[in-house]
């Protein structure tokens, strides 16, 4: 069943997220939404924070970077005209990517890739 089936809202005209108040001829209000919806979900989900649309943004960028993707690439998704804004304000570095890099500069400086090497050259022979 589609979704222009399941709502009283279904003419050409009408709005897929419609205002009731309006009988579907604009859609609610951000506010309404947020009230209405999107806080009481984020209350549901145990989430204490206040969540609003901007939230999507940051967590979106966040992800990204997160999963590897190019910085550049992450800027031009969040179509923001400077990479400074993308990666200072809206991309958080998660805590288990500081542990690992963290790891990796502590590996350097004590040298644990030689280490590492010896160990599985006296484990193989």
């Amino acid at each position: 069943m589609t979704l222009k089936q399941e709502t009283a809202y279904a003419e050409p005209d009408d709005w897929v997220f419609a205002s009731e108040k309006v009988q579907g001829r604009m859609p609610p209000w951000a506010d309404t939404l947020l009230d209405r919806f999107l806080q009481p979900a984020a209350k549901r989900a145990g989430i204490t924070k206040w969540v609003g649309f901007h939230t999507f943004r940051h967590t979106y960028s966040t992800l990204l970077k997160a999963n590897g993707e190019d910085v550049k690439v992450v800027q031009e998704l969040m179509r923001h005209a400077n990479i400074t804004t993308t990666m200072n304000i809206y991309t958080k570095a998660l805590t288990p990517a500081k542990r690992e890099a963290q790891s990796r500069v502590v590996d350097v400086l004590l040298d644990r890739s030689r280490i590492a090497k010896g160990s599985a050259t006296e484990n193989a022979a």
